[in-house]
């Protein structure tokens, strides 16, 4: 519909134009067609999801170039292992009670830290209750299925199995599981499986009891639902639901790859495509030129022979030419073939395709979408020198530092505030004298007590010397910690500390001594470490 202009009296005239901006212009050739609709988020995502989904996780597993972003997102943020780092809000508490003070905290840093680390990264998996996965592991899951999906779903699950140590476990689920009951439309009040408030917020979650591709297993329950409550009467997660919101009103999440998924597909045919054409050019070494019939040109090559048909044309060249008069350049034979016929060697020549400047064009417009570089997402670091390389570390270590804080660390939040309540209620956690498990549940004390930050893959350095100094200038200048430094590294400071400490202990003990001064020995100090000493320095490379 076209926009209008209302005159005094009321009339309405219809603009020609789009108004003051190009972008609206209803006359340009380029875009008078371009009316894209008018439709909520909802509206947009819904109906769509499972299809936008299931072509994602084609292109993962079947694009080489996909399925290394989502381990490259995976390996950026979560690393090997993810590592509480408790920080609870010591300023909140001592306003409420003046025990929580310096001494409990160190106690409880020390205590949390290795009963939930010992808990989650068993051997056994307790924390999942498919037992597979460690706590990294899930997170890991987590991150990866938020990459190709745009969303993350888990449920918080109170398991009585003998020898558990805790109850508390997660169930990650297949986002293709939460739909509304026997595929009904959206209404108000039900977004694809999420029931909700007026304001968006979510009641409960309708999970398939199995997944809608499982049908060919013949369970019976193929077409019913689980309803399970967001949160239990007294405030514990029962479903674990991250997404990132790009509208508002949004109830599903999308990914960032959905805006490629067509160049993804069409660079993937475009290699395929390039590649058989390089297979058939490898193929066919050479051709045959001649003003004879097919059938007489392979009768003469010996195809009805018992001799395989190229060997026996051959043998008849060599037979012809041997007893000719062969011109000679330079020492190089030229034979005289049969008459009116020509042989032409086609040379192994470099297939243009594959690596050129196109395909890294469209691969660069793909890795710009999913928040890589260039140069990580194609694993092509031909063209990188130092500069480059630290300017596309970067610029990706801002994104994956955002999803790490969106999607990792409240997902690891989410799990580890499920198991302090239990820990607490269990007694597992040292609090103050008088402080009872009652204390979790008032006002924000639950956020004071686990807010945590989380330590989980080494930034990475390219040069590690200058990125070690700089480290060191950070430190000593005030801009930066211990702490900060340590967790660019993978690494928990209060480790490091108390190692180091221990070492230092140990060399005192066995009275060794070690120069770790990492730089050259200087003129001066050769000298008063004595000629001979100074020349065999001097020798050594």
């Amino acid at each position: 519909m076209k926009p209008a202009l209302v005159a005094k009296d009321g009339t309405k005239t219809e603009m020609a134009v789009g108004g003051a901006y190009e972008g609206a212009s209803r006359t340009s050739q380029d875009i008078a067609l371009w009316s894209p609709p008018v439709r909520s988020a909802d509206a947009d995502i819904n109906p769509n999801k499972q299809l936008l989904d299931s072509r994602s996780r084609d292109r993962m597993a079947n694009d080489g170039y996909v399925a290394n972003a989502v381990h490259t997102h995976q390996d950026s943020i979560v690393g090997g292992q993810y590592m509480l780092n408790c920080k609870p809000a010591l300023d909140i508490l001592q306003a409420i009670n003046p025990a929580f003070d310096e001494v409990w905290m160190d106690e409880f840093q020390r205590v949390v830290e290795s009963r939930y680390t010992l808990y989650g990264e068993s051997t056994e998996a307790w924390l999942d209750a498919s037992r597979n996965d460690t706590f990294t592991g899930l997170v890991r899951l987590a991150v990866g299925v938020e990459t190709f999906s745009g969303e993350v779903l888990a449920t918080a699950e109170w398991l009585r199995d003998s020898g558990r140590p805790y109850n508390t476990a997660i169930q990650m689920v297949d986002i293709d599981r939460l739909s509304n009951p026997h595929d009904s439309f959206d209404t108000e009040s039900m977004r694809r499986g999420i029931e909700r408030n007026r304001y968006g917020a979510p009641i409960a979650y309708h999970i398939r009891t199995t997944h809608p591709g499982d049908w060919y297993l013949g369970q019976g329950n193929g077409f019913e639902w689980r309803r399970v409550m967001a949160r239990k009467p007294w405030g514990r997660r029962q479903v674990i639901h991250l997404h990132q919101k790009s509208r508002p009103d949004q109830s599903r999440g999308i990914s960032d790859m959905v805006s490629v998924l067509k160049q993804m597909k069409m660079t993937s045919k475009f290699q395929d495509i390039a590649l058989q054409s390089a297979v058939i050019q490898a193929t066919y070494a050479a051709t045959i030129e001649s003003e004879l019939p097919s059938e007489a040109v392979y009768a003469q090559m010996g195809q009805d022979s018992g001799q395989p048909w190229a060997e026996q044309y051959l043998a008849s060249i060599a037979k012809y030419v041997g007893s000719s008069k062969n011109l000679h350049i330079d020492g190089a034979k030229i034979p005289h073939l049969y008459p009116g016929t020509k042989l032409n060697i086609r040379n192994a020549t470099p297939h243009e395709g594959v690596g050129d400047n196109f395909e890294q064009s469209m691969l660069r417009h793909i890795a710009s979408a999913l928040g890589l570089s260039y140069e990580e997402f194609s694993r092509d670091f031909s063209q990188t020198n130092y500069s480059s390389g630290k300017m596309a570390i970067n610029g990706t270590n801002k994104r994956m530092q955002a999803k790490k804080k969106m999607v990792a660390d409240r997902f690891a939040n989410m799990v580890y505030q499920l198991w302090f309540e239990e820990a607490l209620n269990k007694g597992d956690i040292p609090m103050p004298a008088g402080v009872g498990p009652e204390f979790f549940y008032e006002g924000q004390n639950k956020e004071a007590l686990t807010q945590a930050s989380w330590i989980g893959a080494n930034k990475g350095q390219i040069d590690e010397l200058k990125e070690t100094q700089a480290a060191i200038m950070r430190i000593k200048s005030g801009l930066s910690t211990y702490e900060d430094e340590c967790s660019k590294l993978g690494r928990d400071y209060r480790d490091i500390m108390r190692q180091r400490a221990r070492e230092n202990r140990m060399v005192g003990e066995f009275g060794l001594d070690y120069n770790l001064d990492g730089k050259a020995p200087s003129a001066a100090r050769m000298t008063q470490d004595g000629g001979d000493n100074a020349q065999g320095n001097d020798n050594e490379e």
